[in-house]
């Protein structure tokens, strides 16, 4: 049972968001979820191919630095691998050999990649969305926010031009 003290606190924060008038944003907030929702099957995919690589740089890097050099086992190297993928790098773990070091700056560039990829992912989503919006503007009363198959404008019921 929640305690009247955190309803209280739920209140104010709502009471926050009215005042920020938040609604506003929806419409753009439902945008970006549901291109994000579209195209959940190339970055799961994607997720997928970057947690192999993590796993399979981890295991190359306790190959090449060993336990001497702080990697003691083959879970914390993925841990390495994933925190310098991530572009993270906290700098508990760093390589001390030179080909340690190269794979490091490899794994490093790769890191921005992954950053990239998934980002260019959700925008061409995006565009494919404001693509299918349609763009008729009603010339008398300049209303532009019609459906696809409308004929006539909504709001003065003027015959729109279709564009072919």
């Amino acid at each position: 049972m929640l305690n009247l003290k955190w309803v209280f606190f739920l209140q104010k924060i709502l009471r926050v968001f009215r005042i920020l008038k938040l609604s506003r944003y929806n419409r753009a907030g439902r945008l970006i979820v549901s291109a994000m929702w579209d195209s959940r099957e190339k970055i799961s995919v994607f997720i997928f191919f970057v947690i192999t690589l993590a796993i399979i740089i981890g295991a190359l890097m306790y190959l090449v630095e060993g336990e001497e050099n702080g990697f003691t086992d083959i879970p914390t190297s993925i841990y390495w691998a994933i925190v310098t993928l991530t572009t993270v790098g906290y700098g508990d773990l760093s390589p001390a050999t030179g080909m340690g070091q190269f794979l490091s700056g490899i794994v490093m560039i790769l890191g921005y990649a992954i950053i990239a990829v998934p980002t260019g992912i959700v925008t061409a989503s995006l565009l494919r969305k404001r693509e299918n919006n349609n763009t008729q503007v009603c010339s008398k009363c300049m209303f532009d926010k019609h459906d696809d198959d409308a004929q006539f404008c909504k709001k003065c019921g003027t015959g729109l031009n279709k564009k072919k």
